[in-house]
């Protein structure tokens, strides 16, 4: 098997983030006039957005939404989880990078590229900036029917995401590609954002200490900055579990799918991690350093397509006509 599974941490977002300076807080509050209300000095005095209160964490969202993504709708239920769009963001620019490493650095064109989220949530983050910034065409898929009428309603209102977005519902809570992709489906590259917990317990802990972080305060029941029903922040067995179970049914759709590729938040899972790459016998994998402020995370990949299969892939789906 070949593969690149050491790479420096990096600590800064990717060149083509638009948020890898500092917010511009005029510019956000005249799109989402309510941010103003939970802006106050930090620390060092600066203005700043209230990062551990969830009302202002979902507003400075959607100020971004608005006006980096030209996003004017995006609401969903409370409970739902609200995503850091600037990390978010990051992990699509690098899908992008595998795309067009893929097909030595020429990007094919956004209209060829179809992309599976797995877990795409009711904030629907990853095809709302993969759509903006690349064109693709994306399926997004959760277990939750609540988080895909609330996806669905996204694409709805927003002109710009109109035919490019299909939200499909996970009947099998156990699986990640049955049942979504079909037969004759091609998708270039899969992305997910595991659940990060083992248990309600473990979520509310690291959300305890999350707030305690932003805030300075220690808080007995801390209210979720980034909030989240369970399904989002919890599976049976936690990311290690998750990550395993979904490498396991890769190979069952080896030929529909040119990259695997998920968040590994826990370095720590890595190595379980490329042994079951092994075990599944993928032809490449890849590992990708990610960073934002003081967090590192890794993006792996993996292919099971044949160097000839991956040939082929390039000049049926991707070449210009």
């Amino acid at each position: 098997m070949s593969s690149e599974k050491s790479s420096q941490e990096k600590t800064s977002l990717h060149p083509r983030n638009k948020n890898r300076d500092r917010y511009d807080l005029n510019a956000l509050i005249s799109v989402v006039p309510q941010l103003g209300d939970y802006i106050k000095p930090n620390k060092f005095g600066d203005d700043s957005v209230d990062f551990a209160n969830p009302v202002a964490v979902k507003l400075l969202n959607k100020a971004l939404l608005n006006h980096y993504y030209g996003i004017q709708y995006w609401e969903f239920p409370e409970e739902n989880l609200v995503p850091p769009i600037p990390g978010r963001a990051d992990y699509i620019h690098y899908v992008a990078d595998l795309i067009n490493e893929s097909n030595f650095g020429r990007p094919p064109a956004g209209d060829k590229i179809t992309i599976l989220d797995i877990g795409t949530g009711a904030n629907c983050i990853y095809p709302i900036i993969g759509v903006t910034e690349y064109g693709w065409k994306f399926i997004a898929s959760d277990i939750d029917q609540k988080s895909i009428a609330a996806a669905q309603n996204i694409v709805d209102n927003n002109a710009s995401l109109k035919g490019k977005i299909e939200c499909r519902l996970q009947k099998n809570s156990r699986s990640f590609f049955s049942g979504i992709i079909g037969p004759d489906d091609k998708i270039d590259v899969s992305v997910c954002n595991p659940p990060f917990h083992s248990s309600a317990e473990e979520a509310r802990k690291g959300t305890q200490r999350k707030v305690q972080n932003l805030s300075g305060k220690r808080v007995k029941t801390p209210e979720l900055n980034f909030a989240g029903i369970s399904n989002e922040l919890v599976y049976d067995g936690g990311e290690h579990e998750f990550i395993h179970n979904m490498i396991a049914e890769s190979k069952k759709f080896a030929k529909n799918c040119y990259w695997f590729t998920t968040l590994v938040s826990k370095q720590s899972n890595l190595k379980g991690i490329y042994i079951a790459l092994d075990d599944i016998k993928a032809t490449d994998v890849k590992t990708i350093a990610m960073g934002t402020g003081n967090k590192s995370t890794r993006i792996v990949a993996w292919t099971l397509l044949t160097k000839q299969e991956q040939k082929e892939w390039r000049e049926t789906q991707w070449k210009t006509k």
